[in-house]
């Protein structure tokens, strides 16, 4: 798996090539809006029906999707686990913080307002 400098690219290249067996890598972006991704969430899953085994990056002032440490990590990452897929979320997929941890369940996280009654995969706003 050749990684060249252009870490994005290559992850999003590798993504688009759609399913070509196990192991599978997930990568997942969350954030405060849906403008920057403070998170991000990758797991690996060795075959069919096994548990993923998860990792999370955090950037508290940049974008995790453009800081080049950070996608280092996560293709050095995936490449020590000899992913032959990777499915990648096209954007950012709602609050960086968890429910149950970080505010209570059923709750609305007090501290990313813009996801308050939005559709976490559209963004639009959910009526009622």
């Amino acid at each position: 798996m050749k990684i060249g400098p252009q870490l994005e690219k290559w992850l999003r290249k590798k993504a688009k090539q759609g399913m070509r067996g196990y192991p599978v890598g997930t990568i997942a972006f969350y954030g405060p809006d849906n403008r920057r991704a403070s998170k991000v969430a990758v797991s690996f899953i060795r075959t069919n029906g096994a548990e993923p085994e998860l990792r999370r990056w955090f950037s508290e002032t940049g974008d995790v999707r453009t800081d080049k440490r950070i996608l280092a990590e996560i293709a050095a990452h995936l490449r020590q686990c000899s992913v032959h897929s990777v499915a990648m979320a096209d954007g950012i997929i709602g609050c960086p913080h968890e429910e149950g941890i970080d505010y209570p369940f059923g709750e609305a996280c007090p501290q990313c307002p813009y996801w308050r009654g939005r559709d976490r995969f559209t963004g639009e706003l959910q009526s009622g």
